[in-house]
């Protein structure tokens, strides 16, 4: 019986470099909209930016925590999110809470459009990252939530953190 070697695939680093590229880096995410809402459903946009913006994003540096999205005329726009000035930036310089257009599917807008209008809907970013070169912001429909919903969210997380601390315990016994 003749034996089989496992084929074994190497990477070029030409290949390399596409796959680091292709992973996503992620910027800013937004914990406290997971915490306030309850996350409908997730869509996932592109952002119009400035050259500065795009070298502020790099270094890791932005905030989601104000931000929410407005549709306008058949368009969506990122309001209230922090993107500091680029330090080694001249009179190009971005205004750090300017509002950014989003780039979505005509279908994609209208349907956030048609859910916005219902009471409680909002639409919140999640996160802001880097994939395959290009900024994208994670956004999400949601609903606000109530403070016992808050108080109940935070008391599942405890539990289910004191389970796994039994659960550890109880392992290395």
């Amino acid at each position: 019986m003749a034996g089989t070697k496992a084929a074994t695939t190497k990477l070029t680093p030409a290949q390399k470099a596409k796959a680091a590229a292709d992973a996503r880096k992620v910027v800013a995410r937004n914990k406290k909209a997971r915490h306030d809402y309850h996350i409908d459903e997730t869509f996932e946009a592109g952002i119009s930016l400035m050259g500065t913006e795009v070298k502020a994003l790099r270094m890791g540096r932005a905030s989601l925590v104000d931000g929410w999205v407005e549709i306008d005329r058949g368009e969506a726009w990122l309001h209230g999110v922090h993107i500091p000035e680029y330090a080694q930036g001249s009179w190009t310089n971005h205004g750090p809470r300017r509002k950014r257009k989003l780039l979505l599917h005509k279908q994609e807008i209208e349907k956030l459009a048609v859910k916005t209008r219902e009471k409680g809907h909002t639409i919140v970013p999640l996160e802001l990252y880097f994939t395959g070169g290009r900024a994208k912001v994670e956004i999400a429909l949601a609903r606000g939530k109530k403070e016992w919903d808050k108080r109940q969210t935070l008391r599942e997380k405890q539990d289910e953190r004191e389970a796994q601390r039994a659960m550890s315990l109880r392992r290395h016994l």
